[in-house]
């Protein structure tokens, strides 16, 4: 045993005993997989000092591959809400990176890239005309799809909290924009919902709980989620007004065609089954 071991750490040049990692891929083939590196609308500055993004203005990633097409399919992982989250994580270059503490507009921008890099930027899906309702498929070219920055001061840097006065109240309130582990948490609230035979379509102040955390500095949960339940409507809208306007992410807006009545019209284009698993040909 000691003379394998000498012979490896002649070999390899590391300590004897040590595990040696190695890329199949490059090492037995001669193929290196592609790694690019993806701009962060956040700018990184919602996050933590002592976090691997607090201050990173772009984050490596490399392509997907098998391995990742495994993570889309897995049962598993569908049914706990966390696809997205391990596949992210798989591609990720520096693995020291939290992605359930990422803001969800930073996740998108690193889906669209990565479903770029997979599978190209072609993307073919069905939608409704908003001038016919008539429902045909289109093509979107996700690499024209525009990144949109950050451009609002957080309350503190390294910090995602945000504020802003309400019109009708006139109470100064601080948000937050959601992450990853927010969005997984807000779709299982809303599956126990619809097991439980309740309400499902309260997703509005659903995702209001997570984002508000204070009224005129008052922290307490059970205050703020009052105050949630009896918001006035015009209240309401502001804040979610506020909040679409300024997250940080990736804008999913873009032109289609209606092949019925030809008109021309401005649509958000939906992230279907078919973004990571688009047609064979």
């Amino acid at each position: 045993m000691s003379n394998r071991n000498e012979r490896n750490q002649a070999v390899t040049g590391a300590a004897p005993g040590a595990f040696q990692s190695r890329d199949a891929m490059k090492d037995d083939f001669g193929f290196e997989i592609p790694t690019e590196s993806v701009p962060l609308p956040s700018g990184g500055v919602t996050y933590p000092v002592e976090s691997s993004l607090h201050g990173k203005s772009t984050v490596d990633v490399r392509a997907m591959t098998a391995r990742e097409e495994d993570i889309l399919t897995s049962r598993a992982l569908i049914k706990k809400g966390t696809v997205i989250t391990e596949l992210i994580k798989s591609c990720l270059i520096d693995k020291s990176i939290d992605v359930s503490s990422m803001l969800s507009g930073d996740r998108n921008a690193l889906m669209v890239a990565l479903r770029i890099t997979g599978y190209g930027a072609d993307y073919n899906v069905e939608i409704d005309c908003p001038a016919c309702q008539h429902r045909s498929k289109q093509t979107f070219n996700l690499s024209e799809l525009a990144i949109k920055p950050l451009d609002l001061e957080p309350v503190t840097i390294g910090q995602n909290l945000f504020e802003t006065t309400l019109p009708v109240t006139k109470k100064v309130v601080r948000f937050k924009f959601l992450t990853g582990a927010d969005e997984e948490e807000i779709m299982i609230i809303q599956e126990r919902k619809k097991k439980a035979g309740g309400m499902s379509d309260n997703l509005v102040t659903t995702r209001l709980q997570f984002s508000l955390m204070a009224v005129d500095g008052k922290t307490d949960k059970n205050l703020v989620n009052s105050f949630i339940r009896n918001i006035p409507a015009r209240d309401s809208l502001a804040l979610r007004t506020c909040i679409d306007k300024h997250e940080p992410g990736i804008d999913m807006k873009s032109f289609m065609e209606c092949t019925s009545c030809a008109e021309s019209s401005e649509v958000r284009i939906p992230l279907g089954a078919s973004f990571f698993w688009p047609d064979a040909g």
